[in-house]
This record gives structure tokens, C-alpha cells and sequence, in this order.
């Protein structure tokens, strides 16, 4: 059956190779309308090619897609109501602003009149109307991002593609250009499916992130979902910074605690499924790590290495013969040093239990 008519996209065991390399293995996910939808995952993982699947740029060899509930797979390009703004910008460096802004809808047909009132009202809306008759090369990188979102935003598409948009600009553009991204999305209320192997760029702008693997799709959730209850090591190891602390160990009999390096991890719940004896990783956010209170029972531990990053420093500390990072307070931090000797405390309400035999979460 199709998708519910406010399920703007849906992919349902997609699968792509190319010679012997799996590019997509059955992938599957749903974007609701008007959603800021994001593929997250490090490269090769199968980003590019979903794109270019839903754009029509790629055919896949099994599974379907389908927009608005109806069938494209392997339907034309230009029917699909999907337009993608690529990772190299691909705009016509011999045409002006104002003609790579009109020429979709030359492409189109659109009357004269149309096209001189859209290419206009797109230009002021990226603050690009004074410089509509330059030409990119004149531009900067920033500026070339808005050339080429506002190329696919003049069609006016029912869903907006995004491969790795920002990866060409530096760290101030990229900042404005996700604060920009965030506003277009609120203001036209567009479906947006966007790639990024960066983290931040997904957690900040996603609403619902897909994390993505070998092609397929790990777990969808909102960023706090992802955060707060990964699916397996794999997402705990992609969301979050600086990213979850593992520790290796084992059940004890009763399995109310966790046997490890650092000494026994008491847990705040039964877990389901345990085994008694059974090896785990026993995850815990470095936020999550303090140091022990007085009169609180605390793990011995030495610091390893300090990072400040401004208002909070990344603190290692070696306990056990494991190394535990802990975030704090720029003030808090200030006076440690390397070698010297700390208590700390992991908060057994926020632990994070796996098997150590295939990294899945125990509930």
C-alpha cells in the first residue's frame, strides 16, 4: 500500500551496487511533510547515491520510492516535484546571478514576466538582489550557496534535497549558512532532506535524523531520542560530544551491577534480557562523570589530559586501566593538572548498557 498522504517521501528496501561495491542495502525511511529530515553518517555510506535516488538521478534495483503516495521510482526527473542543491554548488560560472536564478524556468517554460518576478523575489529573499548581475566567480562561497539554493528554490519544490551543502565554506559561513537554512525551512514550510557526515550540522538542524551504515539506516529519531536512547554502540558513538564513554565489563549473578576495571557499577534498573556473567559495554555520557562529592563513594582516578574549549574543558582521567572523559565548567577545571589524584562519580541513573558481543542495547 502507499504512504499516508502526509508522508511526503518514503524509501522501502532500497538497494543500489555499483560493480561490487553495495552502495544502498535496503533502505528504508519515512519523511513527514514539511519536515527538516537528515541522513547523518561518516562518507560512503550510502548519503549521496539516497539522494540522487529520490531526485531520479539513480535507479535503484530493488525497493520503491515514493513522494506524496505515489510511485516514482522510476519515474522522470522533472515529474518528481524534488529538486537538490550538490555539494560543489554546480552553478554556470559564464551566466550571471539573475540567469542562473531564471534558467530552471527558461528550462520550464515559464512566460518572461513570471520569471523576471520570481528571480527577483528569490534574490531579495537571499540577500542577493543587489548582485544579480555578477557572476559567481565573483561571489563568495557563501554567496554561491545562496546562487545555488535559490536555483532549486525558484521551482518551487515540494521536497528540497541537500548533499553536504555547506562542506565548501568556512566555519563563520557555515554557522550563518545553517541559521539560513533553518529560516528558509520555517518560512516556506519545505520538506528538506539533507546529508551531512557532521554532527553538529545534523543535531543542530535536524528535527528527525536517519543514521545511516553500510548503506542502510541504523535508527531514526529526534536528536534527543538518538542522544538519550541509542539503539546500539554505533549511535552512541555518532551522537553526542565529546562522544559516550565505554566500559568494558560483565553482569554480576544477580545482574544488578556491572562488573568492570574501575571496580562495581551498581545499576538503577533491571535491565531486560541480561544474562547473568554476560560481557558488556557499560556507556556513560561525559557529562554524565563528575567528581565525587564529600562523604560520596567515589572511583580513584588520576588526570590524564585537560582541553579547554572555552567555557567548559574536556577533562581524561585514568581509572582502572580505563579513560574516562568528563566535561566541565571552565571555572571548575582551572586548577587541575596532569597526575594529579580525583574521585570521580558516574551517575548509574544515566548508564547505557550493550552487548559486548554485537554492541545492541539492552532496555
Amino acid at each position: 500500500m502507499p504512504p499516508s498522504a502526509n508522508i511526503a517521501l518514503s524509501l522501502t528496501g532500497v538497494s543500489k551496487s555499483y560493480g561490487r561495491v553495495r552502495a544502498l542495502e535496503d533502505l528504508s525511511f519515512d519523511v513527514t511533510e514539511g519536515k527538516f529530515f537528515v541522513l547523518f553518517g561518516p562518507s560512503s555510506v550510502g548519503k549521496t547515491t539516497a539522494l540522487r535516488t529520490i531526485a531520479g538521478l539513480v535507479r535503484p534495483e530493488k525497493g520503491s520510492v515514493h513522494i506524496f503516495g505515489r510511485d516514482k521510482t522510476d519515474a522522470e526527473i522533472a515529474g518528481r516535484g524534488v529538486s537538490m542543491v550538490f555539494q560543489s554548488f554546480a552553478l554556470y560560472p559564464h551566466l550571471t546571478v539573475y540567469d542562473n536564478f531564471a534558467y530552471p524556468l527558461v528550462e520550464e517554460k515559464v512566460s518572461r514576466e513570471e520569471i523576471d518576478r520570481r528571480v527577483r523575489e528569490t534574490a531579495a529573499m537571499l540577500k542577493l538582489d543587489k548582485k544579480i548581475d555578477r557572476k559567481p566567480n565573483t561571489l563568495s562561497g557563501g554567496e554561491q550557496q545562496r546562487v545555488a539554493l535559490g536555483r532549486s528554490l525558484i521551482r518551487r519544490p515540494k521536497i528540497l534535497l541537500l548533499d553536504e551543502p555547506l562542506t565548501n565554506l568556512d566555519a563563520k559561513l557555515r554557522h550563518d549558512m545553517r541559521a539560513e537554512l533553518k529560516r528558509l525551512h520555517r518560512q516556506f514550510g519545505l520538506t528538506i532532506v539533507y546529508a551531512t557526515p557532521d554532527e553538529l550540522e545534523a543535531l543542530s538542524m535536524g528535527e528527525e535524523i536517519a543514521v545511516m551504515r553500510d548503506g542502510g539506516v541504523v535508527q531514526v529519531g529526534t536528536p534527543d531520542e538518538l542522544y538519550e536512547k541509542p539503539r546500539d554502540t554505533y549511535v552512541a558513538g555518532k551522537i553526542g560530544s565529546p562522544h559516550m564513554n565505554m566500559i568494558r565489563g560483565k553482569t554480576t549473578r544477580d545482574s544488578k551491577a556491572v562488573e568492570s576495571g574501575i571496580g562495581l557499577l551498581p545499576l538503577a534498573r533491571k535491565m531486560a534480557g541480561v544474562v547473568a556473567g554476560e560481557e558488556t559495554l557499560l556507556g556513560v555520557r561525559p557529562s554524565d562523570i563528575r567528581f565525587a562529592a564529600k562523604g560520596e563513594k567515589g572511583v580513584a582516578a588520576s588526570i590524564a589530559m585537560l582541553e579547554p574549549l572555552g567555557d567548559v574543558t574536556v577533562v581524561s582521567v585514568e581509572a582502572g586501566g580505563e579513560t574516562l572523559r568528563m566535561v566541565l565548567p571552565e571555572s571548575a577545571a582551572a586548577s587541575l593538572q596532569p597526575g594529579q589524584a580525583a574521585y570521580i562519580y558516574l551517575d548509574p541513573q544515566k548508564f547505557h548498557i550493550f552487548r559486548a558481543s554485537n554492541g545492541q542495547a539492552l532496555s
